[in-house]
């Protein structure tokens, strides 16, 4: 999924109709209520209300076969990804989590070769070679590392599998160009270790507050990084495009500003210069929203979604604290270190929508969630 992460939807599909083919062989009709189970809890129905909204704004979507084109890539990687977290952890064979961390150390190590070699391997395959393909492999890294380290760090001679894992893959993230990155691992060891020492709700008040202002500040965030940034900052930040991302973000700010109930509609980033919102803008603020997104997924759900979706939105990520909330101290730590760096990318990064980073997310969750399923036993390391 690292190294391969355009096939990376894929690859979660395949494991979930393999898993759910054995939930139902295993359990017959009686698997189906395990399937939904979740989906009626406070979270999954957030989860439900949601996209429920996703598809009620396909009806004034300006480009409703973009919006479904969009749909098509998100939705069937979601459920994919939720198959994946409710079925894998308790059917995981005992060999799967070594093989899983050894497949990850290679990544890492082939990840940091190429770097270190100036990309002769993907020259070698025929691959592009610039530095930025390998950040999609890193922030994959992001993703799974804490989570899969988690699974080991339960036994304790098993321990040093899981800082091995760190290790390489802080080693792998770090060299690379990517800041976004670079600044979820931060974010995400810094959180996993404040919530290893700190109280629960010391932890929780932190993760909520850093998430509440991400969501509530997001239509305003350029106008703040406008006033608020030195120039010393943007020219330390110029591999970065850091004016470029301020601009970008007043841009989808002003759009949203100017729809903000309900938003232009599900997916219609990249022609949102031709929504209706954005026919009111000024011609340098509309040539800014050419970018296909606005490089920050809270953003992103109030240009397309507005501020019902925001509330959506909202519910989804606290809810989802609150069960985590209940976590043993170790997989606490490791949930809200995924959370931090995953908040961290998803307000500098990618799309909101986009298929490799659901996968990502949702094998991470996975991992995560095998750690309390099956954890490994100290006596067989």
């Amino acid at each position: 999924m690292a190294l391969a992460n355009r096939s990376s939807p894929l690859i979660v599909a395949i494991a979930a109709l393999l898993f759910t083919a054995g939930a139902f062989a295993e359990h017959g009709r009686d698997a189906l209520p395990l399937l939904l189970r979740p989906l009626v809890s406070a979270l999954g129905l957030a989860v439900l209300g949601f996209l429920a909204w996703c598809l009620v704004s396909l009806a004034w979507s300006p480009f409703p076969a973009l919006s479904l084109r969009m749909l098509g890539e998100f939705g069937p990687t979601l459920i994919a990804v939720y198959l994946l977290a409710r079925l894998a952890p308790d059917r995981l064979p005992p060999w799967t989590p070594m093989l899983a961390a050894i497949a990850l150390a290679l990544a890492c190590l082939f990840v940091i070769a190429s770097l270190r070699l100036g990309m002769a391997p993907q020259r070698l395959l025929g691959q592009r070679d610039a530095l930025f393909v390998l950040n999609r492999p890193v922030l994959t890294f992001v993703l799974v590392a804490g989570p899969l380290a988690s699974y080991f760090a339960v036994a304790r001679h098993r321990r040093i599998v899981a800082a091995a894992l760190l290790l390489l893959a802080a080693a792998a993230i770090l060299s690379s160009v990517s800041g976004a990155a670079a600044m979820g691992l931060i974010a995400g060891l810094a959180m996993a270790a404040l919530a290893w020492v700190l109280p629960k709700r010391f932890g929780l008040a932190i993760v909520g507050t850093g998430l509440a202002l991400a969501l509530a500040l997001a239509p305003v965030e350029g106008d703040i990084l406008a006033r608020s940034m030195p120039e010393a900052i943007h020219t330390r930040l110029e591999h970065s495009s850091s004016r470029a991302r301020v601009a970008i973000a007043q841009s989808f700010g002003a759009a949203v500003a100017a729809d903000p109930w309900r938003g232009a509609g599900y997916g219609t980033g990249p022609r949102f210069p031709e929504v209706p919102a954005a026919q009111a803008l000024e011609p340098e603020m509309r040539e800014m929203l050419a970018v296909g997104h606005p490089h920050n997924s809270f953003l992103q759900v109030w240009a397309e979604l507005g501020v019902v979706g925001a509330i959506l939105a909202a519910a989804v990520l606290f809810l989802t604290l609150r069960g985590v909330a209940v976590l043993p101290k170790a997989p606490f730590a490791a949930a809200m270190g995924l959370i931090a760096a995953a908040a961290a990318i998803a307000f500098v990064e990618h799309g909101a929508w986009q298929a490799w980073w659901t996968a990502g997310l949702g094998t991470a969750i996975t991992w995560l969630r095998a750690s309390l399923a099956r954890p490994p036993r100290s006596d067989t390391a």
